[in-house]
């Protein structure tokens, strides 16, 4: 009955559109370079009558950024989004969207003042109509299209300078495929030219808190089209997995019975085409993917190239992940050594946390496992197990939040690859959102996830891991001031039995400040640290 009302509601649902918002994806908004939509609510760009906004000029970040990039003015995504739109609007309080019409993440009701927090849950856990539910969702997404947005086909120069607008609609799934590719595409730089040292989205600082608004901003399109405003991404815990446990028909597709490369046609997936998986195609021709279908999914989980990733990540090295201090370090790419952010994305051993680029580990090494539309960057969202992988991916990041409370300082401010200083914005989102924006505990974003929420042996731990790391970098202060400490009581406890002396010898009552006792000399100052 529940897959009966899906199919009804893609009948009903009339069509709409993909990634810039609809009422901007034409001329007049392109010339003008301003993207401020009236607010259905009074009518007013982005609710400015209800106080709920203001259309203003985008404020870019000039921070120096890192040497990855070496041109400039060359790609659309250049301090984003200012070659097609340099006003925007600003929300106040906690509305948020292109036209101020939402609230916040983690806030509801009609004045965005309501506090909401939901819990993400291992797809394992769900039950079997909570499990049916979430795939037939992930169907509906599929088939419907996105009411609020369009893709770009073209870059600004092939639209003429806004005079021309290329644009077209896609459903709601693959619009978030097709950001995926864009945010991570390369940069055409005309002929047959193209520079692909460059990404908005990975090989950087901004690959956590960038993946973080991608699934929050999903969330919320299911969350819409589907009207179940509950609805969470459930998550794949694959620690210490021998094979692909979701790879079955009963959740995310099992194997063709004569072609291991493709799903089951029993699964819900086997008829689902996929887009913009052909990258050297749109370089050779110096185009953007347009979302034309190129094929069904492929998969063939644990086929891969065992030289390069031999096995499944394992809890042992997602703890020592988590025991790295620094987010970020050195030329904070992906040659990055001891960093949190590079390890967990797979271009740093897991063992070590120096940089090995041969192999895969952590997030990159589930990529390559599956063998197929995960393992290539650009279009790897066309595989519905990239939701499942990535909120699991972000539950670390959450973790390694909660363990080390870092300061948004912590972020780099500049100096990162072109896209990936703090107050950068991402690409390609609009509304905007700053890189620091999501460098956030996940509560403050009203979410959680359901295995942080039990008390374990590690909850404690992880509790108590920042005051002891504080009481590390301070302990040689302590050392210094507890060995000055005792110089001075040794000086003024000579100076005080001088001073009985003087006044006639030693009273067989006092005893000596200190003793060679057995207790004294068992003593001892001790750091766990």
């Amino acid at each position: 009955m529940f897959l009966f009302t899906m199919g009804f509601l893609l009948v009903i649902l009339q069509p709409s559109t993909g990634q810039f918002p609809r009422a901007c994806a034409n001329t007049q908004s392109l010339l003008r370079k301003e993207c401020c939509p009236p607010w259905d609510g009074d009518g007013s760009p982005c609710g400015e009558l209800s106080n709920r906004g203001t259309c203003q000029r985008i404020l870019l970040s000039l921070a120096p950024l890192g040497p990855q990039f070496p041109f400039a003015g060359v790609d659309d995504r250049e301090d984003w989004p200012s070659v097609f739109y340099n006003r925007t609007c600003r929300c106040k309080g906690n509305f948020m969207g292109f036209n101020c019409g939402e609230c916040k993440f983690g806030f509801s009701g009609i004045n965005c003042t309501e506090r909401r927090l939901r819990t993400r849950r291992n797809i394992f856990q769900l039950t079997v109509s909570e499990k049916d539910k979430f795939l037939a969702y992930l169907n509906l997404a599929k088939n419907i299209p996105s009411q609020d947005y369009v893709i770009a086909t073209g870059t600004y120069t092939q639209m003429n300078n806004g005079s021309n607008p290329m644009f077209r609609n896609i459903n709601v799934y693959d619009l978030f495929v097709w950001m995926h590719y864009y945010a991570s595409r390369d940069t055409l730089l005309g002929g047959s030219n193209v520079w692909r040292d460059i990404d908005f989205a990975h090989e950087a600082p901004g690959f956590l808190p960038w993946h973080r608004a991608f699934l929050l901003l999903w969330e919320r399109e299911i969350q819409k089209i589907t009207g179940d405003e509950n609805f969470t991404i459930p998550y794949w815990d694959w620690r210490d997995a021998e094979n692909c446990e979701i790879c079955t028909d009963e959740y995310m597709g099992g194997q063709h019975p004569t072609n291991p490369n493709i799903l089951s046609p029993a699964s819900f997936f086997s008829s689902w085409q996929v887009i913009c998986t052909r990258s050297e195609e749109y370089n050779s021709q110096q185009a953007l993917c347009n979302a034309t279908s190129e094929g069904p999914i492929l998969r063939n989980p644990g086929n891969n190239d065992k030289s390069r990733t031999p096995r499944l990540p394992s809890s042992s090295e997602v703890e020592f992940c988590l025991s790295l201090t620094q987010y970020e370090s050195g030329s904070m790419d992906k040659m990055a050594n001891y960093s949190f952010r590079n390890t967990l994305e797979g271009f740093a051993d897991p063992r070590t946390a120096i940089s090995n680029i041969s192999q895969s580990g952590l997030h990159n090494a589930l990529h390559i496992y599956m063998n197929g539309s995960m393992s290539q960057v650009q279009g790897s969202a066309n595989d519905p197990i990239f939701i499942l992988h990535h909120a699991f991916v972000d539950s670390i990041f959450e973790r390694w939040l909660r363990r080390h409370r870092p300061m948004l300082e912590v972020y780099p401010a500049a100096n990162a690859p072109i896209g990936h200083n703090r107050e950068n914005y991402m690409v390609p989102f609009i509304p905007l959102y700053r890189n620091g924006e999501f460098f956030i505990p996940s509560r403050e974003l009203g979410y959680d996830y359901e295995y942080l929420q039990e008390p374990a042996l590690g909850s404690f731990q992880d509790l108590l891991i920042p005051y002891l790391e504080q009481a590390r970098q301070i302990w040689p202060w302590l050392l210094g001031a507890a060995a000055i400490g005792g110089i001075v009581t040794a000086a003024l406890s000579g100076l005080v039995m001088a001073c009985r002396k003087k006044r006639g010898g030693t009273s067989p009552e006092i005893q000596p400040l200190l003793t060679e006792s057995e207790d004294y000399n068992n003593m001892s100052y001790q750091s766990h640290f």
